[in-house]
């Protein structure tokens, strides 16, 4: 078996996929992903919110057991808690259900606990360049900061699941507590900059006509990337 071949990999859009009546999941148009290994038959999600048993439903037909939550940064529409005093469900309704890590960078860990209500040991803390083992599967996980300072993205056979750290149009926002313009810049132009061109790339949102695209065409067409500097870059978003 190839490893294309043996990796589980589902993009759900919420709204659709899952949480099909809630309103609120249909305008914020956010993606849930499965990764995992057919072989074994182990997956972790990423951003779980909404509608937990919609999503564990979806992994429970496809014949996957879950073993883990990857969280890209702690606001509600992508882990569950309080939107604007919207409750959402995620990561705590999830472990009510089944028993399993949360994994989500060092710097993020607080601001998970304040948001969620889960405890720091229900928290699996990575640095940058950690990976997570799914069956014989490897997710490392890229510090990208400046959303919020612990957002990361997952990269995994050719495919970079970016939160809202980069959409195909445009980036997370960074006039939310704990972000940060200096730092988006940062991980957009220096710790995204390995990531070849040929990278496929999976957002946390719907904010284009597509729901994915590769690096490349992003950075050719996404008017982030028109910023040359620091200065440039903050002359529009440092305000």
């Amino acid at each position: 078996m190839q490893d294309e071949d043996r990796l589980y990999f589902r993009q759900l859009l919420s709204g659709r996929d899952f949480a099909a009546e809630d309103p609120v999941a249909r305008q914020m148009v956010n993606f849930c992903y499965l990764i995992g290994d057919r072989r074994s038959g182990d997956a972790v999600v990423v951003d779980p919110a909404y509608d937990v048993a919609g999503v564990l439903g979806v992994l429970e037909a496809d014949a996957m057991h879950l073993t883990g939550v990857l969280a890209t940064h702690f606001h509600a529409d992508h882990v569950g808690g309080d939107l604007m005093g919207y409750p959402i469900e995620g990561v705590t309704n999830l472990l009510e259900r089944v028993q399993v890590p949360v994994h989500v960078q060092r710097e993020e860990a607080r601001w998970m606990v304040r948001a969620t209500g889960l405890s720091e040991d229900e928290l699996s803390k990575h640095d940058s360049g950690d990976v997570v083992e799914v069956g014989e599967l490897e997710i490392e996980v890229v510090h990208t900061p400046g959303h919020t300072p612990g957002s990361q993205c997952f990269s995994v056979a050719g495919r970079l699941v970016s939160g809202d750290t980069l959409f195909l149009e445009g980036c997370g926002r960074t006039d939310l507590p704990g972000g940060d313009p200096e730092q988006m810049y940062e991980s957009l132009t220096t710790r995204l900059a390995r990531f070849g061109d040929d990278t496929l790339l999976y957002p946390g949102h719907l904010y284009s006509p597509e729901p994915s695209a590769t690096l490349g065409a992003t950075r050719r067409h996404n008017y982030v990337f028109r910023m040359r500097t620091p200065e440039q870059w903050m002359a529009m978003f440092g305000g």
